[in-house]
């Protein structure tokens, strides 16, 4: 009998998964690719958008160039899972039929109950959320002032709220504009849970950007023109960017799965509590023993190749293979520079330092990004991306 597996989204893990089950599946098994839009976004590069909005080209790619013409594509939002009559719920089209089901849709963004949070503050979770951004930043620089700079705030100092505030920077020296920026954290410090040499690091090349950093003092409420601290004295913003936090999308409430805030339980083989539901990425919490895989780009990658195995191996009774998330390191960019941490040895190379900055760091930003271009669609694209990551 042939099989229906349906995988859902189109972010690094369900682009990722769509790639390995395209060569691990075989005739008895039809593939469904469902997301909202109908390209691949490479979003760990999305903020270079708020500076210049060209660069969406180099960094948005067609389902048309990754999907067999075997693999049927059904652009529309997913509104729910029922796993009882085995369906995906649609918001525009019929239900789809699947013997098996891969979610990868990502997350949304976690307010955490700030009071006004939601409807005065933009996000970073899409194309569109940085187009917006960049149009945001544009008409408070027109509207402002040498004696009264537009005032940008950005709530949130992990990768996204740092690398959006690198790019902000950038738009602002490039085009002379009378703007402060400000990057606020709730914690002590920036870039919360890592290392202390890549906070300071990356702090360093914050303040040499003239990006304000303030820590150690959590938003309370934001209303149209400011927001409010615990203990700190109100701070104006003409844009406000939130980057605090991630959960669960609505679209998987009523799924009859072990979740939490949305985000869905699975074991080390990615198979949730019902055997024919598979989830990774940012959708998931990946049991890897003390705490769930981490919801990075890097671990999305790394999921789809074994969970794409996996659905292969479940559709033919095999032992589903366990995962176990490799931390390669981390590269943040702020602007056109970068630091880069605890990269792990490379064809045989080991680096003399864990920290490091400069060309380097800003090449294997780019690699990176490169690297996974190429897996999903061509070298060839990923040249020609090369000059925008």
């Amino acid at each position: 009998m042939t099989e229906n597996v349906v995988v859902l989204g189109a972010g690094y893990a369900g682009t990722g998964a769509i790639n390995k089950l395209q060569s691990e599946l075989g005739g008895n098994a039809r593939l469904t690719w469902i997301a909202d839009v109908d390209y691949h976004l490479v979003l760990h590069e999305a903020h270079r958008v708020i500076r210049d909005p060209d660069v969406r080209s180099d960094i948005t790619f067609p389902t048309t160039q990754i999907a067999d013409p075997s693999t049927r594509f059904i652009q529309d939002e997913v509104t729910g899972l029922d796993v009882d009559e085995r369906t995906v719920e649609l918001a525009d089209g019929d239900d789809v039929e699947y013997d098996h089901v891969l979610i990868g849709l990502g997350s949304q963004t976690a307010y955490y109950g700030i009071p006004g949070l939601e409807e005065h503050s933009l996000t970073l979770k899409s194309l569109d959320d940085a187009l917006e951004i960049h149009e945001a930043v544009s008409e408070a620089r027109r509207d402002a002032t040498r004696g009264e700079p537009a005032q940008v705030v950005i709530g949130g100092a992990g990768l996204s709220g740092i690398q959006t505030a690198g790019e902000i920077a950038e738009f602002r020296d490039e085009h002379r504009a009378p703007i402060e920026i400000h990057l606020v954290e709730a914690l002590e410090e920036i870039f919360p849970g890592n290392d202390p040499e890549i906070q300071q690091a990356l702090r360093d090349l914050l303040e040499e950007a003239g990006v304000q950093v303030h820590t150690d003092d959590p938003i309370t409420e934001a209303t149209a023109d400011h927001i409010e601290f615990d203990e700190g004295e109100p701070l104006d913003h003409d844009v406000l960017v939130w980057t605090g936090g991630i959960t669960g999308r609505d679209a998987m409430e009523n799924a009859d799965l072990e979740k939490e805030h949305n985000r869905v339980n699975t074991g080390a083989n990615f198979q949730t509590s019902d055997e024919r539901v598979f989830a990774i990425g940012d959708s998931a919490l990946i049991d890897q023993g003390d705490q769930p895989a981490p919801p990075t780009a890097q671990a999305a990658w790394q999921a789809a190749e074994v969970a794409g195995e996996n659905i292969a191996r479940a559709i033919e009774n095999r032992p589903l293979r366990t995962w176990e998330h490799e931390d390669k390191g981390t590269v943040v960019s702020v602007g056109e520079k970068a630091v880069a941490h605890d990269v792990k040895p490379a064809f045989g190379i080991s680096l003399p330092v864990d920290t490091f900055g400069g060309l380097p760091a800003q090449n294997l930003k780019k690699m990176i990004a490169a690297r996974w271009i190429a897996d999903v669609t061509s070298w060839n694209e990923a040249r020609k991306s090369w000059s925008s990551l």
